[in-house]
C-alpha cells in the first residue's frame, strides 16, 4: 500500500530575477514499511526533496499524497497539523529542547495533539525503552552523549505513531561506532514494519536501505533496488 506517492513534482525557485529549478519531475512511489535512501550531490535536489516530504514546503506543481491524502496545496497550518501527526523527523543536529528532560522532549509532539498527561508520559517511556535509554529518562540533552541524544530524538518522532520517519543525515554528528548503532537501531525499526525515508551524502548509510534512489539536477537519475 503506498504511504508517499510523488507525481510529476516541481519546485521553482526565484533567486532575484533568475529562476532555479531545484526539482523538474520526479516521480516516486514509497510503500508502507518500505526502507528508502534519498542520495545526490550537492545542488542535486535532495535538500529539497527532503522540505517537501516533510511538509516543509509546498511543491510548485505537480502532486504530493501522504496517506492517500494531497498534501499539495494544503495552507500553512493544515501542513503543520500534518506534520504533526503524520511524519516523525530525526535530524542530524537532533534538535533537542535542552530544558527538558528526556521524558518531557519524548513527550512534545504528544503535547501538541494534545494527549493526556498521563497517557504521553506512559508512550515516552515506552519508546524510551525501546531505544534503550530506560535510565536515562530525568537526564538532560547536555548530559548525554550524541548517540544517546540522536537514541532521544528517534524515541520522539516514534512517540505519535507517525506514516513515515524522515531522517536527515542521522549520522553525520557521530563517530563512525556510534552511526553503526543508529543504522542498526534504524534497520530494527524498519523490521518491526515502520516506513523508513533517509536523506544521506554517504553511500554506506544509503546501501543499508532497501532502495536507494539519487537524484542529479533535479530528476530521478536511478534507482537501486536491494
Amino acid at each position: 500500500m503506498p504511504i508517499a506517492e510523488i507525481i510529476d513534482l516541481r519546485k521553482t525557485y526565484l533567486m532575484g530575477s533568475v529562476e532555479v529549478h531545484a526539482l523538474t519531475g520526479v516521480n516516486l512511489t514509497i510503500n508502507e514499511g518500505d526502507y528508502v535512501a534519498i542520495m545526490g550531490a550537492s545542488g542535486s535536489g535532495k535538500s529539497t526533496l527532503l522540505t517537501i516530504l516533510g511538509c516543509l514546503a509546498r511543491p510548485t506543481s505537480g502532486r504530493y499524497l501522504l496517506g492517500g491524502q494531497d498534501v499539495s496545496g494544503l495552507s500553512d497550518d493544515e501542513l503543520s497539523d500534518v506534520r504533526c501527526r503524520r511524519i516523525g523527523f530525526i535530524f542530524q543536529s537532533y534538535n533537542l529542547i535542552q530544558q527538558l528532560t528526556v521524558l518531557e522532549n519524548i513527550e512534545v509532539p504528544l503535547y501538541y495533539q494534545g494527549w493526556s498527561e498521563r497517557e504521553s508520559r506512559e508512550r515516552a517511556e515506552k519508546e524510551a525503552e525501546l531505544v534503550g535509554l530506560k535510565d536515562r529518562l530525568r537526564h538532560r540533552p547536555y548530559e548525554l552523549s550524541g548517540g544517546q541524544q540522536q537514541r532521544v530524538a528517534i524515541a520522539r518522532a516514534l512517540a505519535a505513531e507517525p506514516l513515515i520517519l524522515l531522517a536527515d543525515e542521522p549520522t553525520g554528528n557521530l563517530d563512525s561506532a556510534t552511526g553503526r548503532e543508529i543504522l542498526d537501531l534504524l534497520h530494527e525499526l524498519h523490521e518491526n514494519g515502520r516506513t523508513l525515508i533517509v536523506v544521506t551524502h554517504d553511500a554506506s548509510v544509503g546501501e543499508l536501505a532497501q532502495r536507494t534512489v539519487t537524484l542529479a539536477d533535479g530528476q530521478v537519475a536511478s534507482i537501486v533496488e536491494r
